[in-house]
């Protein structure tokens, strides 16, 4: 009786102790308007196609509720173009961004479950995306513990079309399941951070009522070391396994930046991006000079896949290498020799300018270079939740670029860009 009356004091301690626990309630909004003049952005263009103008937005309302140890978001979007919904339409487009709960049993351990964003590191592999208008989120599972220098996080996700009898997957989602561990570790004494991560992702393979789960593993490194004024980003990631096409998979790449902080204004960075494709492919030519080119028969790739990263912050901001899947759709990978320059003006007015050259990871074709680009952004604050910015870039492909991405290299291939951000805060308040 005695064990009773004590277990109950206890839990009633413990119910006082979580009343007595501060709420907290917010409500943030954004609006983000961007037109564009696409004069061969994403797909370089042919010659005789005129280019087009056009506005996307984003509405998206977000609310978040924080207790002791749970915290609740709710995010819903609506996204499209200007005048893609009719005037009086009843077929909206609305969705849930992220709606997850928090449970924090500790200060070091957390459960977080919902639809919510994976990004990581420099968000190379996972990342939210935030340039798409749409963004990425995954249904997902995940545990994390984190205390001083040392972050792990293990995760998993599974998707499904309906609640039918049997396992088929074949819906919008690029995966059926996933599983993933991630580590960090900062090391303050040497300004060093060494990031750890493996995937394991789940394709389906094979017929309704007779497919099976083929899975790819992903296992790689980022790294980050900043002496003094230089900051110094590597990275390298390896793949195995079965693609999504049911290939055995043996691919890997590597990027490696240096950027150098001359005072407060300017920085100067060079780099180097390496994606790798396929090594037998062989390029033929008919007898009207046109290139095709030929596959040869085999159960195995060596094109990487970048799976669900944030692309546009990459590979040029043209979009023209894996923000639409593999290269081409053809995976001849991908080298990229970048060098850019950061001038901040003011404390609200900054300007980047990077250059690109692009070439094929591969000897498919009998010229490799693709090409180069040319990216110009300007980014200013109006006013506090208010940030207006506007790019311009420009590529100049090859033959070869014809033979990968399609249009023609003689046409002029630009891109302009000018996006309205607006974040304020609408409602906050604690009891």
């Amino acid at each position: 009786m005695k064990k009773h009356l004590l277990a109950m004091s206890l839990s009633l301690l413990a119910i006082a102790a979580w009343a007595q626990d501060e709420n907290q309630f917010t409500i943030d909004a954004q609006l983000r308007t961007r037109g564009e003049y696409n004069n061969g952005a994403g797909y370089p263009r042919y010659q005789s196609q005129l280019p087009a103008t056009f506005i996307n937005e984003r509405a998206r309302m977000s609310m978040d509720y924080e207790r002791g140890m749970l915290e609740l978001k709710l995010s819903a979007q609506h996204t499209g173009l200007w005048g893609q919904d009719g005037m009086n339409t009843a077929n909206g487009r609305m969705t849930m961004n992220e709606a997850w709960a928090k449970l924090m049993p500790t200060k070091e351990w957390f459960v977080k479950i919902g639809r919510q964003q994976l990004a990581y590191d420099d968000e190379r592999i996972l990342g939210s995306s935030d340039w798409d208008v749409n963004g990425n989120w995954h249904d997902a599972l995940k545990v994390g513990y984190e205390k001083d220098n040392n972050k792990l996080h293990l995760f998993a996700a599974v998707n499904r079309n309906n609640t039918n009898s049997g396992n088929y997957y074949h819906g919008n989602m690029p995966y059926k399941a996933m599983q993933g561990a991630w580590f960090h570790h900062d090391f303050e004494k040497e300004s060093l951070g060494v990031s750890l991560l493996v995937l394991n992702t789940g394709y389906e393979q094979g017929e309704p009522g007779h497919g099976q789960t083929k899975y790819m593993q992903t296992l790689g490194s980022d790294i980050n070391y900043m002496p003094g004024a230089w900051h110094l980003h590597g990275a390298f990631y390896y793949q195995t396994g079965r693609s999504a096409d049911d290939l055995k998979v043996s691919s890997c790449m590597a990027s490696f930046k240096a950027a150098y902080q001359i005072d407060s204004q300017w920085k100067l960075s060079v780099g180097m991006d390496y994606l790798e494709g396929e090594s037998y492919i062989s390029g033929s030519k008919d007898m009207y000079g046109n290139v095709t080119l030929n596959k040869e028969h085999s159960d195995r790739t060596r094109a990487f896949n970048p799976l669900y990263g944030s692309h546009h912050l990459f590979y040029g901001l043209m979009d023209y290498f894996y923000a639409n899947g593999f290269v081409g759709g053809i995976q001849t990978g991908l080298g990229d020799l970048q060098a850019g320059v950061d001038y901040k003006a003011s404390t609200k007015t900054s300007m980047m300018l990077n250059y690109h050259y692009f070439a094929t990871a591969s000897d498919c074709l009998d010229k490799r270079g693709l090409g180069h680009e040319l990216d110009l952004q300007l980014t200013t604050k109006l006013m506090k939740d208010v940030t207006l910015q506007a790019g311009y870039s420009f590529v100049k492909g090859t033959e070869s670029m014809n033979v990968v991405k399609g249009g023609s290299h003689k046409a002029w291939q630009d891109w302009a860009w000018i996006s309205l951000n607006i974040t304020p805060r609408l409602f906050t308040t604690k009891w």
